[in-house]
């Protein structure tokens, strides 16, 4: 069995009784670092082995891991902090297993997209987890660009050094939208920073950042269209669009299903 263990991401106090219990049993524990996660072993008396798994030995390592698995090994994947195989390689190894037919099974607990959106104040019914924005500055106002009509809340993990140049590329691109920083979740300097892009951008314009961030973005107020449906369509088919393009692109726009544009299409045709 390949466990999928989730460990503290700040305070240690948040591993559960579980997770220890199946640490201290498997044979094997697979972590990004064996040094970080040796000090977490150490605080809970887990002698279990370490072996180091993480992006550049992934496929190598990999390899090995089903191999003890297939030999009826139990192994526990855990990152640095948080849940593994979320924002991490980890998927891979999931997937391979799944494939080969070897048991994967959870152990859940504290991961910081999730538990910073339980306390943005944002929406919650809706939400999309985009993982790291773009270094580069062109593709990662490129990509907010992109999403920038999205209604549900956006939720990014952010590298310390790069919040202001994403707050700044925010506030061009919509200031007044509301976003809310989390930055050291369940540590000593724990911090939810709420306001406008422009504001915030402010705020964090010559502050020197440090720890880990979480960066979530208001959802776009829906777009109400101009014009009706049929008014629309009756120009969609005279440009001669295909009557299932048409469907599936209006579909959202009206808040309806593609198989009742479909048939509305159908009709005026």
């Amino acid at each position: 069995m390949l466990y999928l263990v989730a460990t503290p991401i700040g305070n240690l106090e948040d591993m559960t009784f579980r997770a220890v219990r199946v640490l201290k049993e498997v044979d094997l524990i697979a972590c990004e670092d064996t040094r970080h996660s040796r000090k977490l072993l150490q605080h809970y008396g887990i002698s279990t082995r370490l072996t180091s798994f993480f992006e550049h030995n992934e496929r190598d390592k990999g390899e090995k891991l089903l191999v003890e698995l297939r030999a009826g090994k139990d192994i526990a994947l855990i990152s640095d902090a948080g849940t593994p195989a979320i924002s991490d390689p980890g998927y891979r190894l999931v997937r391979r297993c799944h494939e080969a037919g070897i048991g994967v099974s959870i152990v859940p607990g504290p991961q910081a997209a999730v538990s910073s959106l339980a306390v943005s104040g944002l929406p919650t019914d809706r939400f999309a987890f985009e993982g790291f924005l773009p270094a580069r500055s062109g593709a990662r106002r490129d990509r907010l660009t992109a999403l920038l009509s999205e209604e549900r809340t956006l939720v990014f993990y952010e590298s310390p050094h790069r919040l202001a140049a994403t707050l700044a590329d925010l506030a061009g691109l919509c200031p007044q939208r509301e976003v809310v920083v989390v930055r050291e979740l369940t540590k000593l300097h724990e911090e939810i920073c709420r306001g406008s892009a422009g504001e915030l951008a402010e705020r964090w314009r010559a502050e020197k950042v440090r720890g880990e961030v979480v960066l979530l973005l208001a959802p776009a107020e829906p777009v109400e269209p101009e014009l009706d449906l049929d008014t629309v369509l009756r120009a969609a088919l005279e440009a001669g669009e295909p009557m299932k393009e048409i469907s599936r692109k209006l579909a959202k726009v009206y808040g309806m299903s593609g198989s009742e544009v479909y048939a509305r299409a159908l009709a005026l045709k």
